[in-house]
């Protein structure tokens, strides 16, 4: 097995990609030892005492070391962690899949929003989905929905994403002008 790693544009988070799917469908992030506890992988990344972020996509993992720790040592823990874990095919999460674990969800709104803006919303949801969903990923992260009032929409970058240092220019020049492009009811783009 071999494990290809990417840069981000977030010079504390590298992306590693196992060659095989991560998780099933959406994604899940952990920004604490204790959030780690419900996945064994996820657990022995920060058992290394240098990991503060740890992010499952799709098919790549994003892992963002702590200030002081240096990517020329930590890059070779976490390939080795990653390998073990793929080669003995241990389970992803405790009990074996992720049923039954609270992920962050959208549903946590950051504001409640007018049902008479459902259709507007479906947009935004739509735009997400295909155009900014992808490209977030392929930097190693994803984006949640957090809500849409008096046009401003609500947003919460996370893995290589939440951190970086182009994360502002990100939701504002490209999300934000992707949305106001194409749904003109959108006025803003805020982080949440």
């Amino acid at each position: 097995m071999f494990i290809e790693t990417e840069t981000t544009p977030n010079p504390s988070t590298l992306k590693f990609l196992p060659g095989q799917q991560v998780m099933p469908s959406g994604t899940r992030e952990f920004t604490s030892p204790e959030d780690a506890e419900v996945s064994p992988l996820a657990q022995a990344l920060f058992d290394t005492g240098e990991v503060t972020n740890v992010f499952f996509g799709g098919d790549f993992v994003s892992v963002s070391k702590a200030p002081g720790a240096d990517w020329p040592s930590l890059k070779g823990m976490v390939v080795s962690i990653l390998l073990d874990h793929y080669v003995s095919q241990a389970p992803l999460f405790v009990g074996g899949d992720a049923s039954g674990i609270s992920v962050p969800a959208e549903e946590d709104m950051l504001v409640e929003e007018n049902p008479e803006d459902a259709e507007i919303v479906a947009q935004i949801h739509e735009l997400l989905e295909t155009r900014v969903r992808p490209a977030v990923a392929g930097d190693g992260g994803d984006i949640a929905y957090r809500g849409f009032k008096d046009g401003i929409v609500y947003l919460t970058l996370q893995g290589a994403c939440s951190g970086c240092p182009s994360s502002t220019a990100t939701l504002k020049h490209g999300i934000e002008g992707l949305l106001k492009h194409y749904v003109p009811e959108v006025v803003e783009v805020r982080a949440a």
